[in-house]
C-alpha cells in the first residue's frame, strides 16, 4: 500500500479538526508531520497532537510518549490549568509488530495532572480508530478512506488548513492593532503639566495644594464637590508617583487603546478612574490622588480579553497580566500609604466598562446590556453607601454643618455618641475637642486632641490646639508642642505662639 492513503487520512483529520471540530492549529514541525491543535471548550481533549510516521516497535511509541508527557506538563503550566488531557494520534501505514496495546490501555505514562489518550491509526484498524477518536471528541467521524489519492487532493486539504490558520492569526493581530493611540499620550502630557502646576503652586506633596487642585477629599465630596471623583486621576503626589504611573500608562494604556480604539479607551480610562476614586471614597477616609485606579482599569480591560478570548489571552500576555496584578495588589496590602481600595475599584471598573462597549466592530447586545445593569447596580450601591452610612466622613460632615449653623449642642451629642461606639477618625476627635473647648471641658479636649494626633501624627492643627491649651493652663513645657505643628506647616499663628514661649 502506498503511504499516500495515510497522508490523506492525516490531512483529512487535520482539516476536520481545524474547519469543523472547533480546534485551532497552534504548532507544526518543519516537515509538517506533527500538528498540534487546541480547543479549550473540549475538556475530553483540549489538546490534540496529530503525528504522521510509520511505527515499527512499541518502544518507539513509549519513548515518544515519554517526551510528549514532559512537553504536555510544560504546556499545562503555561495554560495555567490544574489538569490537561491530550489526545495523541498516530497515523501509520502499519501497526507495530509487537505488543503496544498495554501502553495505551494502562495509560501508564500519564500522571495526576496530565492525561495522555493515545490512538494508533493504521491500515488494519482505520475505522475502529476513527470511531474511538469520534467518541473522545463526541463527534462522529464518518470518513470514507479509499486505497489511494491524488497528490492534488492532499495539497487542497493542506491549503485549506493553512488558510484557516492564517485567517485566525490575522484576526488575533487585529485584536491588538485596531487603532493608533492618541489619548494615552494626551493623558501622559496632562499628568506632567498638572504636576508642574502643583509644584509652582505650593508643591505636589502639600495637602492644601492637592485639595485646591481637586484631590479626593471626602469631606468636600460630601459637601457636593462631585467632580472630585474624576479630578484626582490627573494629580500625583511626588515625582516618583508621577514617574511610576506615567510609565504604567505608557505600556498599558497604549496597548489597551490600540486594542479597543480611542473612544472606547477614553471611556474605559475615565470610568475606571471614577470607580477607583469611588471605592477609595467608600472604604478609606484618606486624601488621595493619582492615575492608579485608571491604570488598574487597563488591567481590567485586559482581563476582559481573557474572558472573551481565553486562548488568545493565555497564549500571549495572560500570565504576565495576572502576575502583575497580583504583585501590585500584594504590594498595596503590604505597604502603608497605598490606596488599595482605589486599585481594586479601578480594576473592577475597567472590566465592567469594557464589558459595556465590548470589542470594536463586534456586538453582543444581550451581554452588553447585562454589563450596563450590573455596572449601574454596583455604582448606585457604592454611592448610596458612601453618602448615607455612618462612616466617620459622613458623621464629621454632618457635625461640621451643625457647628456652622451654631447648633453646638446637637453637634456635641452627635460626636460624643459616635466616639462612644469606638468609631471615628482624627477629624472626629478634632471636631469634638473644639466643641469641648466651647463647653470649657478642657481636660476632655486635651484627651481627644491627643487621640487625634495618635491617629495622625502629621495633623498640625491638632498639634497647635493642644499646645494652645497647655499654654492657657500655664504648662509652658508642654506648650512647646507647637514646634511640632510648625515643623509640619508654616503658619503665622504657630510662629506667634512659639515666640511667646521663647520670651517667657
Amino acid at each position: 500500500m502506498s503511504g499516500r492513503r495515510e497522508d490523506y487520512l492525516f490531512w483529512r483529520l487535520a482539516h476536520f479538526l481545524s474547519n469543523e471540530g472547533g480546534y485551532r492549529l497552534i504548532r507544526a514541525n518543519e516537515n509538517q508531520t506533527e500538528l498540534w491543535f487546541e480547543n479549550k471548550k473540549n475538556k475530553n481533549a483540549r489538546l490534540i497532537r496529530l503525528v504522521r510516521f510509520d511505527l515499527d516497535w512499541a518502544n518507539k511509541i513509549k519513548r515518544d510518549i515519554q517526551i510528549l508527557s514532559v512537553q504536555s506538563e510544560k504546556i499545562r503550566k503555561h495554560l495555567f490549568v490544574k489538569k490537561l488531557t491530550v489526545l495523541n494520534l498516530y497515523i501509520s501505514t502499519y501497526l507495530p509488530v509487537d505488543d503496544y496495546e498495554y501502553l495505551i490501555e494502562n495509560n501508564e505514562l500519564s500522571n495526576e495532572k496530565v492525561t495522555i489518550e493515545t490512538v494508533v491509526m493504521a491500515n488494519e484498524n482505520t475505522y475502529e480508530a476513527l470511531k474511538a477518536v469520534g467518541q473522545i471528541l463526541d463527534n462522529q467521524l464518518d470518513f470514507q478512506i479509499d486505497s489511494d489519492y491524488d497528490e492534488s487532493e492532499i495539497v487542497s486539504l493542506k491549503t485549506s488548513i493553512h488558510k484557516k490558520a492564517s485567517q485566525q492569526l490575522k484576526e488575533e493581530r487585529q485584536l491588538f492593532e485596531y487603532s493608533k493611540p492618541f489619548f494615552a499620550y494626551a493623558f501622559m502630557a496632562i499628568q506632567v503639566i498638572v504636576f508642574l502646576l502643583l509644584e509652582v503652586n505650593g508643591g505636589s506633596t502639600n495637602t492644601e495644594t492637592l485639595i485646591k487642585f481637586g484631590a479626593k477629599y471626602n469631606p468636600l465630596i460630601l459637601e457636593g464637590e462631585w467632580w472630585r471623583f474624576i479630578t484626582p486621576v490627573f494629580l500625583h503626589i511626588g515625582i516618583l508617583h508621577l514617574v511610576m504611573n506615567t510609565l504604567a500608562l505608557y505600556y498599558l494604556g497604549i496597548a489597551v487603546e490600540k486594542m479597543f480604539g480611542r473612544a472606547r479607551f477614553l471611556w474605559i480610562y475615565l470610568f475606571s478612574g471614577f470607580t477607583g476614586t469611588l471605592a477609595s471614597f467608600v472604604f478609606t477616609g484618606n486624601l488621595s490622588a493619582g492615575a492608579s485606579g485608571a491604570i488598574f482599569g487597563c488591567f481590567g480591560a485586559l482581563l476582559y480579553l481573557g474572558v472573551v478570548y481565553p486562548q488568545v489571552f493565555f497564549r500571549t500576555m495572560g500570565m504576565n497580566v495576572i502576575v502583575l496584578i497580583g504583585i501590585n495588589l500584594v504590594f498595596g496590602f503590604s505597604v502603608s500609604g497605598i490606596d488599595n481600595a482605589g486599585h481594586i475599584g479601578g480594576l473592577l471598573g475597567g472590566f465592567l466598562a469594557t464589558g459595556i462597549v465590548h470589542f470594536p466592530k463586534k456586538r453582543r447586545s444581550l451581554q452588553q446590556a447585562g454589563f450596563v445593569i450590573i455596572t449601574a447596580a454596583v455604582v448606585s450601591t457604592m454611592l448610596y453607601f458612601g453618602y448615607h452610612s455612618d462612616r466617620p466622613e459622613v458623621v464629621n460632615n454632618l457635625a461640621e454643618k451643625q457647628m456652622k449653623k451654631g447648633e453646638m449642642e446637637e453637634a456635641y451629642r452627635l460626636l460624643s455618641d459616635y466616639v462612644a461606639t469606638d468609631k471615628g477618625n482624627e477629624i472626629t476627635y478634632f471636631h469634638l475637642s473644639l466643641l469641648e473647648i466651647y463647653r470649657e471641658q478642657y481636660a476632655a479636649a486635651k484627651e481627644h486632641l491627643q487621640q487625634a494626633i495618635r491617629l495622625n501624627p502629621d495633623f498640625h492643627e491638632a498639634q497647635f490646639n493642644l499646645a494652645l491649651l497647655y499654654y492657657e493652663a500655664e504648662d509652658l513645657e508642654q506648650a512647646k508642642h507647637v514646634q511640632k505643628a510648625l515643623s509640619l506647616y508654616e503658619d503665622e499663628k504657630y510662629e506667634a505662639l512659639l515666640k511667646k514661649l521663647e520670651t517667657q
